[in-house]
């Protein structure tokens, strides 16, 4: 008795576990590093100059507002492209909730506008009304979020074109 029913019941626990071990590990799929919606958010290819990175989309006003707030880590040409209900917009973003630093590009026009980068996480336990805000100098149409660094290290400049995913 004891046979029949442990070994199957060890056999589950063990594949569940493999499932979780396998998913966790390949991490190709940048959804599940970055938000926890109850709507799945789009991820697409899209260039920054002659740059392709992989980006979420996100398009709410809820998502837009935790951003990359609780993301551990990134890969390298991974990134998190904001979309606004109307263009141009007065864009203002904060690191809430941020673990790791970032470049912030500001697109107007399928070009980079201006870059934040290297864009310190804040000090835990900051009150939101203390945590610094980003801004661009004029209205825009989208923002990209990557690693900071990302931009040096990739020649990305003012001015580079952008290619978008189909939105």
């Amino acid at each position: 008795m004891f046979k029949k029913l442990f070994l199957p019941l060890a056999g589950v626990m063990l594949f569940i576990v493999l499932v979780g071990v396998f998913t966790q590990k390949s991490g190709s799929s940048i959804l599940s590093k970055f938000l926890h919606s109850a709507t799945p958010i789009p991820e697409e290819t899209m260039t920054v100059g002659s740059k392709t990175v992989q980006v979420q989309i996100v398009k709410t006003e809820t998502d837009r507002e935790k951003g990359l707030g609780g993301v551990k880590s990134l890969n390298a040409d991974d990134g998190m492209l904001f979309v606004f209900d109307s263009k141009p917009v007065n864009a203002t973003f904060w690191m809430k909730d941020m673990l790791i630093p970032l470049d912030m590009i500001w697109i107007k026009d399928n070009k980079v506008l201006s870059i934040d980068r290297n864009i310190p996480i804040s000090p835990v336990g900051t009150p939101d009304s203390s945590l610094k805000t980003y801004s661009p100098k004029e209205p825009i149409d989208y923002v990209l979020e990557v690693n900071a660094g990302f931009s040096d290290s990739n020649g990305v400049k003012v001015g580079d074109v952008v290619t978008l995913p189909t939105l």
